[in-house]
């Protein structure tokens, strides 16, 4: 087993050395080989001095990856930091350096830091990066890269693998075409008439490096018959007709076919279960639906397992719905970089299928990269159906959104609740907010509340809308005026 020694400003790189720790020790394959050393987590307390800790530590290590950013950090009684003592011992002792630096400019990093960036740049190659995102990946790939070099192991990723007994005749035509008029149209995205479906699946990184074999994600979302080379790849919907598994069941489906397919045939299952009703045409020829559990929130849940299952399970998606709620459960756990505690603040992206959740991001399929499961989040405490449940387990993941007006009382309000009827703490909160300063800017509401910027613009929403408060001037110089202030003394 290597072991890797971090070395970094610490504060500066605090979440990079936690998320870089933790994803070596629950990664299947990295665990079994390396074991990292972080000095603020792996040391406990001792009448040692500080340097004497980690040069010791340091030279039980085989592997130095250093990041340089703009601080240059705690200086010593001869002015340089441990960061730049630790390189220097590193270089001594030999032992195999990756250096990564954080950001192209240079003059905004501390002088010393540039100094000891012109130091490191003639002795090795380094990759500089643009965020923290980034930067772990070029970490992740350049560990990857250590293992193939020793021989460690020389398998790909799931989704980057070259499917097994596939050819570019197992890819639909017309699905790759469909899919190229639809990423063009709303993501913009850089395709030209004139590409072939080889073209295609190269530019998205589907096809081996020969050209020849779709990889694994190819097939799952454009081939004929994806089923015939990964039979797992399948949601199974099931409507109960309680809140237990207990037959008749009302409704039992296996679909099949691409992702997409899977995506649009269980989110429409679902949706034609659940009560919709139907508003007014007071303001359009088209009378307003309102899903008691709003089909965002659905559809996310849904493209959200089957995007970033585990495909080399056996297991399949299963989304079931009970009278009182929804639950979707997928074969595979978060991505290692994230917790469960990440999903409720806003997070980065980290797809265990990055190959087949960027394609299924170009389709609308996935709305935004990192926020999904924020915003699903954010969309059920808005419209009353509380926060939904995340159970993750036994190699399993599963949500639970409960329904609206279903099973117990009290898990929230209806859409339509009239000026006088009970509000969510978190919409009284607001009101007195703005009762107190009428000037107060989302962000500051959200501070004051404690929740993001994304719930409190959506219950600022439902509260105009339903005429609690009313917007007085533009976004710049206006002010909120609370209308009844009844509600903010209620209960």
């Amino acid at each position: 087993m290597k072991r890797i020694f971090v070395s970094s400003v610490q504060k500066e790189f605090a979440e990079v050395r936690r998320i870089l720790k933790r994803y070596v020790s629950k990664n299947p394959a990295y665990r079994r080989l390396f074991d990292t050393f972080v000095f603020e987590e792996d040391v406990v307390a001792s009448d040692r001095r500080t340097d004497e800790v980690y040069l010791a530590e340091l030279a039980k290590c085989d592997i130095y990856i250093g990041l340089i950013g703009k601080d240059y950090g705690y200086e010593d009684a001869d002015g340089v930091s441990p960061t730049e003592r630790e390189f220097d011992e590193a270089t001594r002792l030999g032992l195999k350096r990756l250096v990564f630096v954080l950001g192209a400019n240079d003059e905004m990093r501390h002088p010393k830091e540039r100094s000891f960036l012109r130091k490191v740049s003639p002795e090795l190659i380094r990759s500089r990066c643009e965020d923290e995102r980034i930067l772990l990946s070029e970490m992740y790939a350049s560990l990857d890269a250590l293992l193939v070099e020793d021989g460690a192991y020389r398998l790909l990723p799931f989704d980057a693998t070259p499917c097994d007994g596939a050819t570019l005749g197992d890819i639909d035509e017309g699905k790759v075409g469909w899919f190229a008029r639809t990423a063009k149209a709303t993501r913009n995205a850089n395709i030209s008439d004139g590409m072939t479906i080889a073209d295609i699946l190269t530019h998205f990184k589907l096809i081996s490096t020969d050209g020849q074999i779709p990889v694994n994600a190819a097939i799952l979302l454009f081939g004929k018959d994806p089923q015939r080379f990964h039979i797992s790849s399948e949601v199974k919907c099931v409507h109960w007709p309680g809140i237990e598994r207990r037959k008749p069941i009302l409704s039992y489906q296996i679909y099949k076919g691409t992702l997409f397919d899977l995506a649009d045939m269980a989110t429409e299952f679902v949706l034609s279960r659940i009560d919709h009703s139907v508003g007014t045409r007071d303001s359009s020829l088209i009378a307003p639906g309102d899903y008691e559990i709003p089909r965002a929130v659905v559809a996310e849940a849904i493209i959200n397992a089957i995007a970033h299952r585990d495909y080399c399970s056996t297991g399949s998606v299963q989304v079931e719905l009970f009278s009182d709620r929804l639950e979707i459960a997928n074969p595979g756990t978060l991505n290692p970089s994230i917790t469960k505690a990440d999903l409720f603040k806003k997070h980065s992206s980290y797809p265990n299928n990055p190959l087949i959740a960027e394609p299924l991001f170009y389709t609308k399929h996935i709305e935004k990269l990192g926020s999904g499961i924020t915003d699903l989040i954010a969309i059920c405490e808005v419209v009353g159906l509380g926060v939904p449940e995340f159970d993750i387990r036994s190699g399993e993941t599963r949500i639970v959104i409960r329904r609206r007006n279903h099973g117990k009382e009290g898990l929230g309000e209806k859409l339509g609740e009239k000026l006088g009827e009970k509000l969510g703490e978190r919409r009284r909160n607001i009101l007195k907010v703005l009762k107190a300063n009428s000037e107060a800017t989302i962000a500051e509401i959200a501070e004051e509340i404690g929740v993001s910027e994304t719930a409190i613009e959506k219950n600022l929403s439902w509260l105009k809308a339903r005429g609690h408060i009313r917007r007085i001037g533009g976004a710049r110089g206006g002010h909120w005026e609370v209308v009844c202030t009844r509600v903010v003394r209620g209960q």
